[in-house]
């Protein structure tokens, strides 16, 4: 079983940045690929972002967050990162953190239904 508690969510205008953390409990964080989603009002939830297990050498990024987010992880404090800059008003959502299964070193997948533990989410607002 792994538990896992997002933070670092906010309003902030658009242009901004915001850091969001996902700190896991449980078995062995760094054996689990990770990823992030989000689920805005009155829309499915999207893959957003997902890092591979250990040391992280795979990563994958949805189209519309390619060279504005980038997300990392700490093993050593068992926490998985979203570093989000020139944040857009349409970037507003819950975003939900995810442990996925033991894949292996660079496997990543960005599919939600991959993925076996969950978050409880934390808000971002951009406003414009």
């Amino acid at each position: 079983q792994v538990q896992l508690v997002e933070s670092g969510g906010g309003l902030v205008q658009a242009g901004g940045s915001l850091r969001l953390s996902c700190a896991a409990s449980g078995r062995i964080f760094g054996a689990y690929a990770m990823g992030w989603f989000r689920q805005a009002p009155g829309k499915e939830r999207e893959f957003v972002a997902a890092i591979s297990a250990w040391s992280g050498g795979s990563t994958r990024y949805h189209d519309s967050v390619k060279g504005r987010f980038t997300i990392s992880r700490d093993n050593a404090k068992n926490t998985v990162y979203l570093q989000m800059n020139s944040l857009k008003p349409e970037d507003t959502a819950v975003y939900y953190c995810a442990a996925g299964g033991v894949w292996g070193r660079t496997v990543v997948r960005d599919s939600s239904g991959d993925y076996d533990y969950w978050g409880q989410g934390t808000q971002v607002t951009v406003s414009s």
